[in-house]
């Protein structure tokens, strides 16, 4: 997720018990030109496998940043087609390219051919309810080398609005012999159990489910999450990780929706003031003692949200 699985989330999400972890999705173009934020998002989080996910619209592109990707660590390349944001279709990326299956269809055999570790492959439904191509893409990466395939309950035009349609996901296990990955509203144990079962999935991936508790992938598979004591001190070490990795400046910017998340969660009784002067804050040290005073102040309302 852009924004949000950076090195601190993903080191956070590994250490709880999550099976794989991704990054950000990273502009191949942008990559292969040696920008400063795609390289940030390149960087290994210092376990395997290291599983890049990348995003374009030219077979070119994306060809040559796998080789990139993969020449400095990575393990698995990623290929998104399910982005819905209108920054990323608009540049004809992300969930775009289901609308034109013959060039995704080169842009994922190019990815494949330019790299010698696994390629695999996320994408929606479709692009709306007339169009619910995914089998039939799935089918064709599945001859062109792609390894895995994770699917999202919903197509583009329904964004993240109503539910995930898991029962649609079967009609691509039912054409795919390769891993098969349900994603869309999983938030409890329970759901992945009946993903797994309405889609014939193998796995079941967590986006949003995960922001503001990194830990909660693992806990869906069986790891123990954090007591609710602990929940503080996870906070603010992942506010200061992000210090550590972006730098003060950005990290207090970059920092905000993760600490939104973390007070909706657990400090929800938290006055709008007092919330307001955290995620404007500037100062780390500010932010840190707020944040102590926050969650103290706000005890008999934490809670762990447990994935049970």
């Amino acid at each position: 997720m852009s924004g949000v699985t950076d090195m601190p989330f993903r080191q956070l999400a590994w250490r709880y018990g999550a099976g794989l972890v991704v990054t950000e999705m990273v502009a191949s173009r942008e990559l292969v030109n040696s920008t400063s934020e795609s390289w940030a998002r390149l960087e290994a989080a210092g376990f395997r496998p290291h599983m890049v996910q990348l995003a374009g619209r030219e077979a070119h592109w994306m060809a040559e940043a796998a080789k990139i990707a993969a020449d400095h660590g990575a393990d698995i390349i990623d290929i998104n087609m399910g982005c819905p944001a209108k920054k990323v279709i608009g540049g004809y990326s992300g969930s775009a390219l289901m609308r034109d299956p013959d060039h995704a269809l080169q842009l994922i055999e190019a990815t494949v051919k330019a790299v010698d570790v696994p390629v695999t492959l996320k994408m929606r439904l479709g692009w709306d309810e007339n169009s619910l191509n995914a089998p039939d893409i799935a089918k064709r990466a599945e001859d062109a080398g792609v390894q895995l395939i994770t699917i999202h309950g919903r197509t583009r035009m329904q964004f993240y609005e109503g539910r995930a349609d898991w029962d649609a996901i079967r009609a691509v296990r039912d054409v795919i012999s390769v891993p098969l990955v349900a994603n869309g509203d999983v938030e409890t144990v329970q759901d992945a159990k009946e993903i797994l079962r309405r889609s014939g999935a193998d796995a079941v991936m967590i986006g949003r489910g995960s922001q503001g508790r990194p830990w909660h992938v693992g806990a869906i598979a069986g790891a123990k999450a954090p007591a609710s004591a602990d929940i503080p001190s996870i906070v603010i070490e992942h506010y200061r990780m992000m210090i550590e990795f972006y730098g003060a400046a950005v990290a207090v910017r970059h920092a905000r929706k993760h600490l939104g998340w973390y007070l909706d969660r657990f400090a929800p009784a938290l006055p709008q003031d007092e919330k307001a002067a955290i995620m404007t804050a500037r100062d780390q040290k500010e932010v840190v003692e707020r944040l102590e005073h926050a969650f103290t102040s706000t005890a008999p309302n934490t809670r762990t949200q447990e994935a049970a």
